[in-house]
């Protein structure tokens, strides 16, 4: 299949999940948000970790905030900067700023993280595949990200619910595939 046909079923696909995911209701999202992190803390790579990399919950993504009051972890958050992410320092009662999509962001004087502190990243996703294989939102910075040499062997674990964990996403030549998958029934790690 050709780079376009791919791009195209990737934005019905997107649309699709998306709306799925904004048709639930609030109580459904928080149940399923806090079966994910029950799911998470189950993880052997997340209780050895020191810094995980997470992200905080934008249009209905799972809610990993209850993760995020534990003081054992440092806790890495982006900040979009030109078409990379960086990443910053955040603990619970930090301040925050919404960037230009609507998401919310470390403040830029928080510390940074290198990326040599980093033992777990949490990756939001729209969709995962059973091979691992994530949707974005098409903007490529998770892509970038995990493609440059000092991210690409770090664990990474895509967060989605289970409706968006399907048998096969469309794929690109530059789609990187992660190492497992987690949703509010379990944890699959890719061969």
């Amino acid at each position: 299949m050709d780079t376009v046909n791919i791009q195209l079923d990737k934005v019905k696909l997107r649309r699709t999940l998306l709306k799925k995911r904004q048709l639930m209701s609030v109580e459904e999202w928080r149940e399923k948000s806090d079966r994910i992190c029950t799911q998470i803390q189950t993880f052997i790579f997340y209780s050895d970790a020191k810094t995980i990399l997470a992200y905080f919950s934008f249009r209905q993504e799972p809610d990993l905030s209850l993760l995020f009051a534990d003081t054992k972890y440092q806790w890495g958050f982006p900040r979009c900067v030109g078409n990379s992410l960086s990443w910053y320092v955040w603990q619970s009662g930090d301040s925050l700023q919404i960037n230009s999509y609507g998401i919310s962001e470390p403040h830029p004087d928080a510390p940074t993280i290198d990326p040599s502190e980093v033992d777990l990243i949490l990756v939001p996703s729209i969709a995962c595949d059973r091979q691992g294989y994530r949707l974005g939102y098409g903007g490529g910075y998770y892509d970038r990200l995990l493609s440059s040499p000092e991210w690409a062997n770090k664990p990474t674990v895509g967060i989605v619910f289970d409706f968006a964990y399907l048998q096969r996403i469309p794929i690109a030549p530059w789609d990187k595939p992660l190492k497992i998958v987690v949703s509010e029934t379990g944890l699959t790690g890719k061969d």
